[in-house]
């Protein structure tokens, strides 16, 4: 377990919903990934991040929602710039399990 955190520490974070609107192939990437184009609303807009969702099919990911974290300063991964993280937690077969909105939400709904 890790150190306790403070509520400001949470507020930090600026985790939004945004949906992904283009998936492409990642052959540079170290460990088997995408290149993902996500819609973030009106207030942050669209943003690249790079996911290890390869046990997903592409076409699965087109227009699903997501939960990312858009303030991260960008990071460079194999010379592709990741402009937020999406979030994800192991699945019981020790894949990726996007974390995912229980019902459709707003683009750049805030989590809270």
């Amino acid at each position: 377990m890790s150190e306790p955190a403070a509520y400001d520490d949470f507020l930090k974070l600026d985790m939004r919903t945004g949906e992904i609107v283009e998936v492409q192939d990642f052959p540079r990437a170290s460990n088997p990934a995408y290149k993902v184009l996500v819609d973030f609303g009106p207030d942050v807009g669209e943003r690249w991040s790079s996911v290890q969702a390869t046990n997903y099919a592409k076409d699965e990911l087109i227009g699903r929602q997501v939960i990312g974290v858009v303030n991260l300063p960008p990071r460079n991964i194999a010379g592709f710039l990741s402009e937020c993280l999406i979030l994800g937690v192991p699945g019981e077969d020790g894949q990726l399990s996007l974390l995912v909105p229980s019902r459709p939400a707003a683009l750049g709904g805030r989590v809270y």
